[in-house]
Order: C-alpha cells, then structure tokens, then sequence
C-alpha cells in the first residue's frame, strides 16, 4: 500500500511567507514545463509543485527535488501567458524548503522577517566584536604592549586564530549536515525505497561534480549567467578553503612578490566577489532580466555581504603592504566582523545554503533513481 497523502489547506499562506507565489494566475497549460531545458520527464516542474501548494500536499512537497533542479533563467516566466511568474515561485520554493530542512527553525524567521534577518546578523557581528575586542586587550596587558601597536604581526595570533576559523566553519558545516540528514528523511527516509551504503558511496562523485561545477546550469540558454555564477561562486569557495586548510600559509607576516599563488589567488578572489556583488546589485536596481524582477531581504543582503568582505580583506592587505598598521588592525576587526555573520548566519539558514542544497539534492535524485531501478530489477528477478 502507497502511504497516506493529507491536505494541508494552510500550505499556500506558509509558502507565500517566502515570496511570490501565483498559482491564481496559473491554468497548467505547461508553457512553463515545455520552455525549460533541465525539466524532464522525471523532473516536470515548475508546474507539479506548483499544484502541490495549491492542494496543499505538504508531505510531497517536503519531498520534492523539483524546485532545486531549477536555475532560475527566467525562461518559464517569459513563456507564461498569464504572466503567473513561475520561476519567482520556485524561488520562493527554495526558500521555503531550506525553512524545512533547519530543525532550529531561524531560517523560516529569518527569509519571512527582514528585521529577523538584519537583527541575527546584526548582533553576531556585534558578539564577534566584542569577542575580539576583549581578546586584544588580553593580549596587549599580557604583552605589554600599544593598544595600536606599530607593525601588525600575525604571527602572534597562532594558535588562537586557528581555534577561532575552526569554529566559525564548524557551526555552519555541522548545521548544514544535520539540516542535510532531514532533507534525506523527507526525501528518502518517507518513501519505501531501500538504499543500501555503497550506493550512496557509488553516487557521490555526482555530489562533488555537481557542487564545484554547477554543470546544469550550462544547459540554461543564457551561457552567461553560468559563468557569472561560477565566477562569484569561485571567489567565496576559494578564499574559504585557503582559510580553512592552509591558514597559517594564507595569514603570515611573510611579505610575498605578487606573482606569489599566496597574493594572486587572493587578488583573483577579491575581483571575483568585487565583480559578482556589483553585477547583482546593479541587475536589481536595474530589474534587468527576469531573475531580477523580484527581490527580498536576502537577495541583498548577501551582495552586500560578499561585496564588503572583498573590500575589507583587500583594504587589509594593501594597509599591510604599506605600512599603514592601525589602519590594518581597524580593517583586520571589521573584516572579521562581517565574515563570521555571513558564514555563522547566512551558509545555513540564508541564500548561500543553496550552493550545498542543489548539489545534495542532484545527488540525493541520482541515488533514489538508481535505488529504485535496483529494486524494480530486483522485483523482475523473484518473479521470473
């Protein structure tokens, strides 16, 4: 027997908490469908979640892969006759399922409040501030030094830095994991599909490919708004693992020539963000394209945040080069103080958490297809 189906009436009003969503305007004549090129027959949307919202199955919802198979190119939207704005209400899918999968419940505050989302962000900076603020006048009475000293040696700060980027990391890593283990439940763990571990073993490369190459996003029409993405992708992933598995390499008092990988990837990293946030705030401003017709809180605020932490880490490095050390140390504190909130906040309930959903959900699909080919197979075989 094929498990219960509820209707949940409530469902649409939840599901417009995040966003745009018009399913008054849609007719399922599947315009939408026909113009996509990633929708295929196992993958229909946007149109079958869309009917899910609007006869409220909330359980096939939750277990949908659909809205994260979408790129958002706008294509459906264009091709709408009743201008319902389909790919704006996979946006607001994506939104809502990340909501889902959080077991601490912050993320559905924080994409349906936009004082929740400034206010978190707002006072973890402020709780870093303080952190490094009463650690440097440890520091300074423990040492004997100017509270601005003259130089501005890293070195010193070994190995309590080490600590310090570890955690950062870890608290969204393990948030993203356990959040990660629901999606699973709702995806696999409600369905009477058996997947044994090599499976999941045999399919990760999917997950790997799919994480550092967005490759179906070059199935989209507008080659561009690939490598734009890969582009402001590079420049957050890139930084991120220098600082996190080569560190004490990354942050040195060494003065380095500029042909140096230490200072190119870096300078590489700071154009990539520079250009990235600076494209999609003037596509907002500008409305220009479909995918920027429509924005919350968190479209901006996450620009906002990649823009200011390439300008902090650049300002830091060229005050270093030049001598200028409180200035450094003032550029040093608010570029600490800006990253942590977009790593502690903005990677596990915010929109960064999409770069780890959609690779996991491409994965997670490739896996149930194959669970249940086996199990048809396997099916065919007892009763041959």
């Amino acid at each position: 027997m094929g498990r219960e189906i509820k209707s949940e009436p409530a469902l649409l009003q939840e599901v417009r908490k995040y966003g745009q969503f018009d399913v008054g305007g849609c007719y399922n004549c599947g315009s939408c469908t026909i113009s996509c090129p990633l929708s295929g027959n196992l993958t229909t949307f946007p149109r079958r979640v869309m009917r899910y919202v609007l006869f409220g199955l909330k359980d096939l919802l939750n277990s949908s892969l659909e809205p994260w198979m979408c790129y958002y190119c706008g294509d459906c939207s264009t091709a709408c006759p009743q201008q319902a704005e389909p790919g704006e209400a996979m946006m607001t899918l994506r939104r809502y399922l990340t909501a889902q999968y959080d077991w601490t419940g912050l993320a559905s505050r924080l994409y349906s409040s936009a004082a929740w989302r400034i206010g978190a962000n707002f006072f973890t900076g402020l709780f870093v501030f303080l952190i490094v603020f009463f650690y440097h006048l440890y520091d300074v009475k423990l040492s004997g030094s100017d509270f601005f000293p003259r130089s501005m040696p890293l070195e010193h700060m070994f190995p309590t830095m080490i600590y310090f980027t570890l955690a950062v990391f870890v608290i969204p890593i393990a948030l993203l994991l356990t959040n990660a283990a629901r999606m699973h439940s709702f995806i696999i763990g409600r369905e009477n599909i058996k997947v044994p571990l090599s499976l999941y073993l045999k399919q990760l490369g999917t997950f790997v490919v799919h994480a550092f190459t967005q490759k179906r996003f070059r199935e989209c029409k507008d080659k561009g708004r690939w490598i734009k993405h890969m582009i402001m992708v590079s420049g957050f992933i890139v930084p991120s693992l220098l600082v996190l598995f080569f560190l004490r390499w990354f942050q040195t008092d060494n003065i380095y020539p500029v042909y140096n990988p230490q200072r190119w990837l870096g300078y590489l990293a700071t154009i990539a963000l520079l250009y990235g946030s600076i494209e999609t705030v003037i596509g907002r401003i500008r409305k220009k394209g479909q995918m920027h017709r429509f924005s919350s809180p968190d479209d901006w605020v996450l620009p906002a945040f990649l823009f200011l932490t390439a300008v902090s880490g650049i300002t830091i490095h060229i005050c270093r080069y030049a001598g200028l050390a409180m200035v450094a140390h003032y550029a040093y504190f608010a570029h600490i103080i800006i990253v942590v909130p977009m790593l502690v906040i903005e990677i596990p309930f915010g929109k960064l958490s999409h770069i780890f959903y959609r690779p996991l959900a491409i994965y997670l699909h490739s896996v149930k297809q194959r669970a249940a080919i086996e199990q048809n197979n396997l099916t065919e075989a007892k009763v041959a």
